[in-house]
């Protein structure tokens, strides 16, 4: 259990059975902590390596502090918890297995004991690492590998779920695409190394321009999406002004000497013409489509009005 003793809380009312246990569990291997039931036990279940619940005749209201304890066991929440009761009382002894605890009779076997509180935190410390694991395949599956921005799936489900959000409460919300110009042309000429180090570094750009709130995503290739809940079009015209500005100061390759440029296209809800999810997507695809074709490096809006004052550059 290692060099730290093993930190005990015991759980008892009359403390008759906790303070046994104290004195049978008393060696530098555990630290024993006595308390009594009370609310504030789920709160101390976070603080120790495993819970000792001492159950008597009270039976409701110790299982119903079971329930509760197991609502708090998890991983990095909990500790697992271990039910003690008199060899008598089988139905509370069974309620108690139900719950998913180990059980041990009263009076104990002092090596029983021990044995069930090393399985009880064995199979803890064994769903704690199976728990991180799938937590981390979870994050892994809404990841691009190489800029650790949101992937395209995840973006297209955020996108839906945004635009029923906005729909529902009448707010705003704003879509930015971003994309790259002339990145063919990077790879080409300095490799695919360069141009993989020139993508994670709009990313990190990206995520510097916008709030925690919004989502950025690698939408495929060199094109990256900005979605903005809650903004209107105005806001997102400056969000997109200061992603612009931003991406065309940095500096990459080699010996930092090539610039970026991009351009980018904003669509916002409500409008008339977006009256949907892909209708948003759709519009700001078009507005990007027009920065193209209208010579790269600036911003464009969905709506038919020029592009931005200021956002074109030599």
């Amino acid at each position: 259990m290692g060099e730290k003793p093993f930190v005990l809380l015991l759980v008892d009312d009359s403390r008759s059975t906790a303070q046994t246990l104290a004195r049978t569990l008393g060696s530098p291997q555990y630290a024993p902590r006595v308390v009594p039931a009370s609310p504030e036990v789920p709160r101390l279940a976070t603080e120790v390596d495993l819970v000792l619940l001492c159950l008597d005749a009270s039976e409701d209201t110790k299982l119903e502090l079971l329930r509760r304890l197991m609502d708090v066991e998890g991983p990095g929440r909990g500790a697992p918890v271990l039910v003690i009761a008199p060899a008598e009382a089988r139905e509370l002894r069974l309620a108690a297995l139900r719950l998913g605890v180990e059980v041990v009779a009263e009076p104990w076997d002092d090596e029983e004991l021990r044995a069930r509180m090393q399985r009880a935190f064995s199979a803890h410390q064994v769903l704690v690492t199976l728990a991180s694991q799938v937590s981390e395949l979870q994050k892994l599956s809404v990841l691009d590998g190489l800029t650790l921005l949101h992937n395209h799936r995840y973006f297209q489900e955020r996108l839906r779920e945004e635009f029923r959000v906005a729909q529902r409460y009448d707010d705003a919300l704003s879509l930015i695409l971003v994309d790259l110009d002339h990145f063919k042309t990077i790879n080409d000429t300095y490799g695919h190394p360069v141009g993989d180090d020139v993508l994670r570094k709009v990313a990190r750009a990206l995520q510097q321009c916008v709030r925690e709130t919004d989502i950025v995503a690698r939408y495929g290739g060199e094109e990256f999406a900005v979605l903005l809940p809650r903004t209107p079009l105005t806001g997102a015209i400056t969000v997109a002004e200061r992603i612009w500005k931003e991406l065309g100061q940095l500096r990459v390759g080699p010996e930092a000497n090539l610039k970026v440029t991009a351009s980018l296209g904003i669509s916002g809800f409500p409008h008339r013409t977006v009256l949907s999810a892909d209708q948003l997507l759709l519009t700001a695809d078009e507005a990007l489509y027009r920065a193209k074709r209208e010579g790269r490096n600036r911003v464009c809006l969905h709506s038919p009005v020029p592009a931005l004052p200021g956002s074109q550059r030599g």
